[in-house]
């Protein structure tokens, strides 16, 4: 496997330097320069043709998100981006970035963020866009319907707004949610979208086959659960196949064990 060409930007050098110390951990990467604010980015974008680009909202100059705006084309790099800001999420996901990594950064949701950015470049290289895909796959799952599932009072995708239109995602593509204020985060394999949606309506919309409710924010797709972990007190969390650990909360275990038992998780 090639490694993943990683430019990080970042006006606080301090978090550069624990950017970097994360990446020291993530096999098959390399990181090949910093930046300190928006204008160095794009120079060193220039230059440097990074794969992936961590790049932090907040900056002198211009901020991520104008830089990432400027990053277009087949060879632009993928962005994960970093901040102190919630706000600024709604904004990231318009321009479709790969991620969005709240700070102080865990190392293990870096690690998704940036095994994520890895499976979208991958896919670009290949020649397929995931909405292709995703279309394919649905496709083949409805020729193999059942009249009950055809007349189901769930949703089997969502179009979500963005910056060029509206995105179609299969429910089934989704491999967790979670709530981020009046929106919530739909993640899958290749990509992260963000719909102003409550989790309460989105309970109603989704077929708990495919949502299962672990938290009172977030979801999780039982088909992508790929080990159950015992937090002690009677507390757990359910690993996901991305890398994602999601903590089940109290009041949610025992429907949430009962249901992942039942597709024989133990």
């Amino acid at each position: 496997m090639t490694a993943l060409r990683v430019l990080l930007v970042d006006d606080e050098p301090l978090a550069l330097a624990r950017l970097e110390v994360g990446f020291r951990d993530i096999p098959d990467t390399t990181v090949v320069g910093f930046a300190q604010n928006g204008d160095e980015a794009l120079t060193q974008i220039g230059s440097l043709r990074p794969d992936v680009v961590i790049l932090d909202v907040k900056m002198p100059l211009r901020d991520g998100l104008e830089v990432a705006r400027t990053l277009t084309g087949d060879d632009a790099p993928e962005v994960v981006f970093v901040t102190a800001y919630e706000q600024f999420a709604p904004s990231a996901f318009e321009i479709e970035a790969a991620d969005y990594l709240l700070k102080p950064i865990r190392f293990d949701r870096l690690r998704v963020a940036v095994e994520r950015a890895r499976r979208r470049r991958a896919a670009r290289d290949a020649g397929a866009r995931i909405e292709e895909l995703e279309s394919v796959v649905d496709a083949l799952r409805s020729e193999t319907r059942t009249g009950t599932d055809a007349a189901s009072p769930y949703e089997s995708e969502l179009w979500v707004p963005s910056l060029h239109g509206v995105v179609r995602v299969a429910t089934a593509s989704i491999v967790w949610i979670e709530a981020a204020r009046d929106y919530v985060i739909l993640h899958t394999a290749a990509r992260s979208l963000i719909l102003r949606e409550t989790m309460g309506r989105m309970q109603e919309r989704l077929d708990p086959a495919q949502a299962l409710r672990v938290h009172r924010s977030a979801f999780v797709n039982p088909a992508a659960v790929t080990s159950i972990q015992r937090l002690g007190k009677g507390q757990i969390a359910v690993v996901l196949s991305d890398g994602q650990a999601v903590t089940v909360g109290p009041n949610y275990s025992r429907s949430v064990l009962n249901a992942l038992n039942a597709r024989g998780h133990r």
